[in-house]
């Protein structure tokens, strides 16, 4: 009896330690859950997601100065952090692609990036993509 109680007790906390995904929290220092390597990949498909949206490449430059469509993005994980008090870099980057027009850089028009990739791209999609944008900084 004492074997089995030891066994279940196991198991149970093998699954309850899977459920919290590990190291998935989420932080300033990056730690999304997501790959970075995987984020860089997406971020320069000219065509992502479920619906063929466009790419983030074809909006946003990774070089300084050249704007495409949106706000270039080459130094995006140094200043995602300041763009909306109290909220962190990961967190910005998150809301913006999921909810684009929660905050509008200035000098850009609401309504001009694509407003569905959090229905569109996976959550693990989304953490990539947060983890490549975290290490672009000059």
């Amino acid at each position: 009896m004492r074997k089995l109680f030891v066994l279940l007790t196991a198991v149970t906390l093998i699954l309850m330690l899977a459920a919290c995904g590990g190291n998935g929290g989420t932080s300033d220092t990056g730690s999304t859950g997501g790959d970075a390597a995987r984020g860089e990949q997406l971020f320069k498909q000219t065509i992502i997601g479920s619906a063929s949206a466009p790419g983030c490449i074809t909006c946003h430059s990774l070089e300084p100065g050249v704007v495409l469509v949106g706000p270039p993005q080459n130094n995006v994980g140094a200043e995602a952090g300041m763009r909306v008090p109290g909220q962190s870099a990961e967190d910005y980057l998150r809301e913006s692609v999921v909810n684009p027009d929660a905050y509008v850089v200035d000098g850009y028009a609401p309504g001009l990036m694509y407003q569905f990739y959090g229905r569109d791209l996976t959550e693990q999609q989304i953490d990539d993509l947060v983890a490549y944008m975290l290490t672009l900084r000059n």
